[in-house]
Parts: C-alpha cells; sequence; structure tokens
C-alpha cells in the first residue's frame, strides 16, 4: 500500500495552491483527481492583482504560453438595460482560460499526481485514511468542489437544503469572422443582471477567446434562462451570430449557509468549493479557493503530524475571520416586496457611483481585502 503525509482531493486551484505550500514546508503530497488535465471548466475565468500575489505568479512567465487578458474596467447593466461603463488607471484584473490556469498550477505545484483517477473508497481507521484501498495517508484534504468526496464522508448532502449558485458556459476560439463581429472589448468584461435578481449573465473576451455565461440562485429552468441570455447578445449585436449551442454546467456554494458544512474533523478539512466559500454578492471563487488553501496549508504545518480535529480548528478560526461567519442570517431587505426591491436596483444599476464603489469594486474585486499569505496577516487584512 501507497504511502503519503497529505493527499489532496482535487486538482483545482484550491488543492494545487495548497499542494504547492505543503511541499516547500518538507511534506510528501500527493493530488487526486478524476480528471485528466488540461481540463476545461466552467468559470468567467479572471483574476485580480491580488491573487496573483497570493500565488505568487510570475506573470511574465505565465503569459508566455498562456492567456493573460489585462482588464481596465466593467461594463454593468440589467439585462436589456442601459449600461454604466466603469474604468479605472491601473489593471484591475486580468482574463484567464481555466483550462491552463488549473494545469499550470497543478504542474508548478510538484506534487505526486495521480490523475484520471476517481475517489471509490474513504475509510478512517486508526488516525489514517484509506483512499480506494491502495494508498494510506494521516491527512485527507477536500478540494474536490461542490460535489467532493471528502465532503460527503464528512456529512455533507449536495443538493439537500444547500443553497447553491447553478451556472452555465461556453468559451471558445473566435474565428476571423466572429473576432470582426465580436463588439466586447478585451479591456472590459460586462456584467448583465437578471430581473428577479437572482443571477446575473457574464460576456468577457480574452484576446480570441470568448466567454459567455450565466448563474442563479437556483437551477429552475437555468438552461432556459441562459438561451434568453444567448439570444439578447447575439440580437444586441454584442456577439456573433454563430457561438456554440452547448453551455456546460456547475454548480457551488455561497459561503453564508443556513447549515454550513464542517470545516475540519479527524485527519480532514475541506478548502475552496468543497467548503463552500463564494462571494455571496458575486458567486466568485477562485480568490477564497486559493486563500482558504493558504490558511489550510498553514494549519497543517503548524499541527506537525497530529491531525486530531482539535489541531486542526485554527483553520476554521481563520476562515471565519477572513470570510465572516459562515451561517446565513437572511436577506436584509427581505421586508421589502419584491416589486419595490427590483425597482430599488433598476435605480441603482444605473448609478456610477454605485456600480464602481460597491458592485464593482466591494462585490467583484473585493478590494476592501488586501492579500493574505499567512494567517498572521489577517489582522491588517
Amino acid at each position: 500500500m501507497e504511502r503519503c503525509d497529505v493527499l489532496i482531493i482535487g486538482g483545482g486551484p484550491a488543492g494545487s495552491t495548497c499542494a504547492r505550500h505543503l511541499k516547500l514546508a518538507g511534506l510528501d503530497v500527493v493530488v487526486m483527481d478524476k480528471r485528466e488535465f488540461p481540463r476545461d471548466k466552467v468559470c468567467a475565468g479572471w483574476v485580480t492583482p491580488v491573487v496573483i500575489d497570493e500565488l505568487e505568479l510570475d506573470c511574465e512567465d505565465y503569459a508566455r504560453d498562456r492567456v493573460l487578458q489585462p482588464f481596465y474596467g466593467f461594463r454593468t447593466s440589467m439585462i436589456g438595460g442601459e449600461q454604466v461603463t466603469t474604468d479605472f488607471d491601473e489593471v484591475v484584473s486580468y482574463g484567464i482560460r481555466r483550462r491552463e490556469f488549473d494545469h499550470y498550477l497543478l504542474q508548478r505545484s510538484n506534487a505526486w499526481l495521480r490523475l484520471g483517477e476517481a475517489i471509490k473508497e474513504l475509510r478512517h481507521e486508526d488516525g489514517h485514511w484509506i483512499v480506494n484501498g491502495n494508498i494510506i495517508t494521516p491527512m485527507l484534504i477536500g478540494a474536490g468542489g461542490h460535489f467532493c468526496p471528502l465532503a460527503r464522508a464528512l456529512g455533507a448532502k449536495p443538493g439537500s437544503g444547500e443553497h447553491v449558485v447553478s451556472a452555465q458556459e461556453v468559451e471558445f476560439e473566435m474565428t476571423p469572422r466572429q473576432l470582426e463581429k465580436c463588439r466586447v472589448e478585451q479591456s472590459r468584461p460586462e456584467l448583465f443582471f437578471c430581473d428577479d435578481l437572482k443571477g446575473y449573465g457574464w460576456c468577457v473576451r480574452k484576446g480570441k477567446y470568448l466567454n459567455i455565461g450565466l448563474g442563479r440562485e437556483d437551477n429552475h429552468k437555468l438552461h432556459s434562462h441562459v438561451m434568453a441570455f444567448r439570444d439578447y447578445l447575439i440580437e444586441s449585436g454584442k456577439v456573433p451570430e454563430d457561438i456554440p449551442d452547448k453551455f456546460h454546467g456547475h454548480a457551488y456554494l455561497l459561503s453564508a449557509q443556513k447549515h454550513p458544512r464542517p470545516l475540519v474533523a479527524n485527519n480532514a478539512m475541506l478548502i475552496g468549493d468543497a467548503s463552500g466559500l463564494a462571494y455571496p454578492q458575486s458567486g466568485e471563487g477562485i480568490r477564497p479557493a486559493i486563500e482558504s488553501a493558504l490558511l489550510a496549508a498553514e494549519t497543517v504545518i503548524a499541527a506537525d503530524g497530529d491531525y486530531r480535529a482539535h489541531k486542526l480548528k485554527p483553520y476554521e478560526a481563520n476562515i471565519i475571520a477572513r470570510f465572516g461567519e459562515r451561517t446565513a442570517n437572511g436577506d436584509a431587505t427581505h421586508w421589502l416586496p419584491e416589486r419595490m426591491r427590483n425597482m430599488a436596483a433598476r435605480k441603482l444599476m444605473r448609478s456610477h457611483w454605485f456600480s464602481r464603489h460597491v458592485l464593482i469594486e466591494r462585490w467583484f474585486l473585493q478590494t476592501n481585502q488586501g492579500a493574505i499569505h499567512t494567517a498572521a496577516d489577517l489582522s491588517s487584512a
């Protein structure tokens, strides 16, 4: 039977970031993922300069053979409404292709990779986890997204009362004709909010690649919403009429839940989408995934081989310090009739001040929080 110090389920940004830092600390780390890499991933695909900093990413090296599209602003509106343009004097985000980004981070981690291998069996025995009957480890980290097998083993029940965002998107390389027809600027992603305020669509151009998608707080008639949004983009002349019809789906948890998933147990920890940390206003999950991975790695290193639940509790405390309480307290505007909420939202969406300082800076770019690298940074972040 094979042995390792830490086994991480999931090779996305959370898993690879955690693996890299554990490897730098001298631990023997295995990353297991049911998919081969590079693989496609449903995501609008952008990262802020803070994430670049936290990842210690060499932009020049990364961009040599990959897409790293600088964004200097955004366009925002309700679907069909008047757009507000918000520009900045510096790069506020970078467009990336998740198949390139995730593969790069995973290869850079230097962990042992077991790709194309699904989790078929998890057993916790005598302070160790036995995975698929052929690998044993004293520390198991779940980074396998919404349906992570370790999250299920710790009691999570995906689809049973959890506050989930469901999304569908397509990303494709445009032909010369499509490039000529596309009116979405490379430097400005465009965001379009649904009339009922339960989700938003996006249109993000990264060089010759175009990403179109829509996410909502529930999956009721999601595909109909997505197709209506696609038709709107075509009819308004923003995108070519011959964009692909096949959109791919994904689900992820927002950070505030009525019954949050456990973050730690004996010899186990959840990070990234497996733990449910996506920002509630934007649904963005890459930065919380990266930061949870950094905090988890620090906790594992400090535990020094003693992975009982109480030794891993500092991770839970640091997550709350960074992202706030994980228990949902309800919508502060729940007492307003839906029509009044929608009217207020439409008015705010036309406000340049609201679009810049709340919608973009606070909700989508999280400029109110600086980068973290260790738990000690939390007090000054």
